[in-house]
């Protein structure tokens, strides 16, 4: 019988099984934050959209570390977050298995955005869905009401049905996104007409979540295909002299038992995974409109975030947007579900000032030497035709 010459720690975790496909493209949400009763209801989660990446410049305050009163250069990610409209509310009851939907009460009245989710070819369709609710909601308010009466009565988790405006920013996709978002605070009577004088309205991201506080990201990362076991799991190559290959595992497993261990690296698929990332912090956010949303105090350039020919296999920023520290799971165009943290961060970086001194909008398609198009033909000057 033989055995391994050096001991060493597995490669890979396998707390990520199965490294599979996810079904879920947008970001799911599997725990939402603890409620206290105690504040006013509140949402606790919205859907954004990646646009891409920029850097920032940003003094450091934190007195003893060698950062202190320093410039640091950060990456920061940008998410496009038009309002999203609340369409209705979902009532769950407490059991001993968990919570159990009691009943759902929808508005009035739906976009085309969100009916086209409740089908597969919205196109060859009659297009008929909600009618009838909607007929039955004028005709007899009464027992909308009485549906939310016994939400009121029943229920010990109240959640609503938001859905993104993705007409507004400019992509193929026509079908919005739609999430349930629980609301906290306040007891059930309160979280209930708290979610019935949002139905129809339009929720900016300002009403979710602010600067300097820290939220926890859900989405899918960007999928690589068939990968190996080297870039898989990252395992260690085998000499170069090795026979018919060398980016393999050497060994899969002892004769007996017969069968390959789930603990061992094999190929296959790598990304388009599903993961949820704690605690990032929010660096800014800006307003649809605001020209000057990429200014700072230090830099009084007048300047909108999105950089000049726009972000590479995006586009133009018109909307709301939120500046994230660091890097977000997922590829660009697609929806990241953000949440209030779950758990409260202790990092004493997150509890820092910002002190935003310079916001990069320099093009991201080369080396870019300008930070606005105006900057760029005064520069240039007249060019000829």
């Amino acid at each position: 019988m033989s055995h391994r010459k050096f001991e060493a720690p597995r490669h890979g975790s396998l707390g990520y099984l199965p490294k599979k496909r996810t079904r879920h493209h947008r970001g799911r949400i599997r725990s939402f934050p603890k409620d206290n009763q105690t504040v006013a209801p509140h949402l606790t989660a919205f859907i954004a959209y990646k646009a891409g990446m920029t850097h920032v410049v940003r003094e450091i305050e934190r007195p003893g570390s060698k950062l202190h009163k320093k410039e640091a250069v950060e990456a920061v990610t940008i998410l496009e977050a038009p309002p999203m409209v609340v369409v209705g509310v979902v009532g769950y009851v407490a059991t001993p298995k968990g919570l159990r939907a009691l009943t759902t009460v929808w508005a009035n009245h739906l976009s085309d955005e969100v009916r086209r989710r409740f089908y597969k070819n919205w196109y060859s369709s009659k297009k008929k869905a909600f009618t009838k609710y909607a007929k039955k909601a004028a005709e007899k308010p009464q027992e909308i009401e009485a549906e939310l009466e016994r939400i009121k009565k029943y229920c010990s988790v109240v959640r609503v049905l938001a859905h993104t405006q993705i007409r507004k920013i400019k992509l193929r996709q026509k079908t919005a996104h739609i999430l349930e978002v629980q609301v906290n605070g306040g007891d059930v009577s309160a979280k209930v007409d708290y979610a019935k004088s949002l139905f129809e309205q339009e929720i900016p991201v300002t009403t979710v979540f602010s600067a300097g506080e820290t939220l926890d990201t859900c989405s899918a990362t960007k999928g690589k295909g068939y990968a190996g076991v080297v870039s898989r799991w990252g395992v260690t190559r085998l000499p170069r002299k090795t026979h018919r290959g060398l980016r393999k595992v050497a060994c899969i497993g002892s004769w007996h038992p017969a069968r390959v261990k789930f603990t061992v690296a094999r190929a296959g698929q790598m990304g388009y995974h599903h993961r949820t990332e704690i605690n990032k912090l929010i660096l800014r956010i800006g307003a649809k409109g605001d020209e000057k949303s990429a200014s700072t105090e230090a830099d009084l350039t007048v300047k909108g975030i999105t950089p000049v020919g726009g972000f590479p296999h995006y586009g133009f920023v018109n909307e709301d947007w939120l500046m994230v520290k660091g890097a977000v799971a997922g590829t660009k165009k697609r929806p990241i579900t953000l949440r209030k943290s779950l758990i409260v961060s202790t990092r004493r970086s997150h509890h820092e000032p910002l002190n935003l001194k310079f916001i990069d909008t320099s093009s991201k398609y080369g080396h870019g030497r300008f930070q606005t198009i105006e900057e760029k033909n005064k520069f240039l000057g007249t060019l000829a035709k």
